[in-house]
């Protein structure tokens, strides 16, 4: 019976249709392509809004839905699925509990066939699900009632630790392999990468990214690490792509937490931060390679690596091109894993923080040039007049560190490109002659290092151990880099919500389940300025790093623009096979800035561009809400349409009965943009 149903999955993956968009970014190989040619550059005036749909529930929607046999599969800001017909937009039908499942973010579904069963999976909080594609019902033989929790094969010591999953897992015939976000300060559970048996639910495989006695790897961490309650994460949360014929797994890691001290993990720390090639089947690794040594900036590899064929030295070469926050991109033979373009280990700098010892060399690309600014790169925006600290920005910027991979410090460094990138999680683009496509960040990041506070206070301890990296010592937090303020939100929100919002974390933000009740009240005391009901010791549990960084805190002038010169966003295509660009452009408008008639700054964008055999280039992601189209050979904008709120999401397209659609998730909220309720497809 258990090869009936492994024959039937090849088979069904054997028949898939061009006309769907049956996987994740398009495909097992994440390229974002798609053969449709019905829209094109002659037709572009004739595009219009085919349907709409409106959910009842508003915010954020990161979603890169597919779309199979006419059915569209989605989720909802509160994390429901749902299918439409895809032709009109009608609900066929929803799942979930918009309630209990508001504490992230997602990217989708997974679509599983055998040709006879059809499955949706998909995650809501710490549970994967498995559904009937048919009908939205939990498949009762999966798991316990139709889902499985994801600490499932984990080991004890991440028991109750916080872990959720954004993006769709990768089928592999009967299984599906799972990506997790995982905190990134000292308490993160363990990152390993686990394959889960599609139709029961059971753990198949699993590969130990932060590497146990005997396995290679074990020596780059201290002793034991892998048993260490704070020694975790080097997790994927990016997604992965396969090779099916090959029958190799391609995995980018994170970093290893805490994210921005490692002195307790001195090494190299081997699997973060690598892209990882696994046997599908078995999880063995085949080979790796590191993209940042003893990470110290967050430097998480972003997105799904592109399974890409280049012609190199005259030769057709199966490849995987990673981009990386940086602002590179890594390309590599699929099965060896030998670089296509020379990568050099560049001299960086020491830590002067007491008890760390920063990797002294990082690796460099020598092709393609970075698509991304370097941090000794930029001067002072001038094109924004009205800004009212040019002084204080001039000063900043002559006093902080821009070495490239400066070792974090209390001096301070300006991080470029920054936290979220260069690339970021809506990934690259790629077309069968080897061309990427990626949009770019351009955001500077000033990252300063404290000492941790010996606070005898258990509120002011509490909030300062979980809560000050992204709202700050004076809970004044960054809102226009998204960490919203605490001062004053007894005024704004019940006690029960914020209760309820440190328990079970929210969008971004995680939860803490892994603290007790009493550390959890007295940050919500802190939060409050309540006197703490329990006084407890100020010996926080566990290990407690002795630096910690002072807040996400975007480098911006008084106005709230970018304090570097534009442009703040581009967009990218790279010809692969040379190594060279065929064109780079800003990406969006600085709204601000575009009501006062100057555009062509490019904008912060999250979220991935479409490609099409038509020789279309459709993206939406930038900050200023437009969907626009570019002729993909020279990246000249042929269209743009505004958007009802800014999509922060990868278009997908697909082919129902003889008409083209296109379609995006229009949620908003992200960088301050208003929210959004809506799924929007667009045809001639």
């Amino acid at each position: 019976m258990y090869k009936r149903l492994l024959f039937f999955a090849i088979i069904a993956l054997a028949f898939s249709s061009s006309d769907d968009w049956a996987e994740y970014l398009g495909g097992a190989d994440r390229n974002h392509y798609s053969t449709l040619t019905q829209i094109n550059p002659t037709n572009l005036d004739q595009v219009k809004v085919a349907w709409e749909y409106s959910l009842p529930d508003s915010g954020q929607m990161q979603v890169n839905p597919l779309i199979i046999k006419g059915i569209l599969y989605g989720v909802s800001a509160s994390v429901q699925a749902f299918a439409l017909d895809a032709g009109s937009g009608r609900e066929i039908w929803r799942f979930g509990d918009p309630v209990k499942n508001w504490s992230s973010t997602s990217r989708g579904v997974s679509y599983w066939t055998n040709g006879i069963e059809k499955r949706i999976l998909y995650t809501a909080g710490p549970n994967l699900w498995a559904l009937n594609a048919e009908t939205g019902k939990p498949i009762s033989s999966f798991g316990d009632q139709g889902k499985i929790d994801l600490h499932l094969g984990l080991p004890a010591i991440a028991a109750n630790k916080f872990i959720i999953s954004n993006t769709p897992g990768t089928i592999y015939r009967n299984l599906i392999i799972m990506p997790v976000r995982l905190s990134e300060g000292a308490d993160a559970a363990p990152g390993d990468i686990r394959a889960f048996d599609v139709i029961t639910g059971k753990l198949v495989w699993t590969f130990h990214t932060i590497p146990y006695p005997g396995e290679k790897g074990y020596t780059t961490w201290p002793k034991d690490a892998y048993k260490n309650t704070h020694t975790g994460a080097a997790n994927n949360w990016a997604g992965m792509a396969v090779d099916n014929e090959k029958g190799i797994l391609f995995v980018p890691t994170g970093s290893a937490g805490y994210d921005f001290y490692g002195g307790n993990r001195k090494g190299s720390n081997l699997y973060s931060n690598c892209l990882l090639a696994l046997d599908a089947k078995t999880g063995k690794r085949i080979w790796h390679f590191q993209t940042t040594h003893h990470d110290l900036w967050d430097r998480d590899l972003p997105a799904p690596p592109n399974l890409i064929t280049v012609t190199h030295r005259g030769k057709k070469i199966s490849a995987v091109a990673q981009i990386s926050k940086q602002g590179f991109v890594f390309l590599f033979d699929r099965e060896s894993g030998k670089p296509l373009f020379p990568i050099v280990e560049k001299k960086v700098s020491a830590s002067t923080l007491k008890g760390e010892k920063a990797w002294l060399t990082q690796p460099f690309p020598t092709l393609p040039k970075p698509y991304a600014r370097l941090s000794s790169e930029i001067g002072l925006n001038d094109i924004s007049p009205y800004a009212e600290n040019r002084e204080e920005l001039l000063s900043t910027l002559a006093l902080v560190n821009r070495a490239w991979h400066a070792a974090p410090s209390e001096k301070g460094n300006l991080i470029l490109p920054g936290y979220d990138g260069g690339g970021e999680w809506g990934g690259a683009a790629a077309d069968p002659q080897g061309i990427l496509y990626v949009n770019s960040n351009e955001m500077g990041w000033i990252q300063t290092m404290v000492p941790a506070a010996l606070v005898h206070n258990p509120a002011a301890k509490a909030y300062q151990s979980n809560c000050i990296s992204c709202h700050g010592t004076d809970k004044k937090g960054n809102p226009l880099s998204g960490y919203p303020s605490l001062v004053d939100i007894s005024s704004r929100k019940s006690r029960t919500y914020i209760q309820q919002i440190i328990n079970n974390g929210k969008g971004m933000m995680p939860g803490f389940s892994h603290l007790s009740s009493s550390e959890k009240e007295n940050i919500l005391a802190y939060i409050l300025n309540e006197i703490p009901k329990e006084v407890v010791s100020s010996k926080t549990k566990g290990y407690q790093p002795p630096y910690q960084m002072t807040g996400y805190n975007k480098f911006l002038d008084s106005k709230g623009l970018p304090a570097i010169t534009p442009p703040w966003g581009t967009l990218n295509a790279i010809d692969l096979n040379t190594g060279k660009y065929l064109w780079k452009i800003p990406f969006g408008d600085e709204p601000a800035l575009a009501q006062k008639g100057i555009t062509g700054t490019g904008a912060e964008n999250y979220g991935g561009p479409l490609i099409t055999a038509s020789g279309l280039l459709v993206i939406g992601a930038a900050k200023d809400g437009k969907l626009r189209f570019y002729e993909s050979k020279t990246g000249k904008l042929l269209r743009a349409i505004q958007l009802p709120a800014a999509a922060f999401a990868t278009p997908s397209t697909y082919l129902v009965n003889g008409k083209q659609f296109i379609v995006i998730a229009c949620g908003g909220t992200k960088l301050g943009t208003p929210k959004g309720n809506k799924y929007i497809a667009f045809s001639l």
